[in-house]
């Protein structure tokens, strides 16, 4: 083969490697862009999650501060009943003790 012709060859192989390798860089950049783009929606997607997850874990943590306070409240409303009965019971008793100190003061006095 002549010079030219291999010369011509090799020129037209360099080329077509150049054009191969710029393809490849192309498509390395679309790739490495697309891996970005796919890495964002998952950082998204995951960052959605866990603040449905956190809202999630409030909202649970409000319903169990809630129940607790009516249990709170329930047991409160049960002592005041009892301490009122108690009182109510007692109150006679109190009622005759005082009138009885009453009528011993007042037959000291005379």
């Amino acid at each position: 083969m002549p010079r030219p012709e291999v010369l011509d060859r090799i020129k037209e192989a360099e080329r077509e490697a150049d054009e191969i390798v710029a393809e490849a860089e192309e498509e390395a950049e679309e790739i490495v862009a697309q891996a970005r783009e796919d890495a964002d929606e998952i950082r998204e997607q995951a960052r959605e999650e866990a603040d449905a997850a956190a809202q999630e874990q409030i909202q649970d943590a409000r319903e169990d501060v809630e129940e607790e306070r009516e249990r709170i409240l329930a047991e409160g409303r049960e002592e005041r009943e009892e301490l009122e009965s108690r009182a109510e019971q007692q109150r006679e008793a109190v009622v005759e003790y005082v009138v009885s100190q009453f009528e011993e003061a007042v037959h000291a006095q005379t």
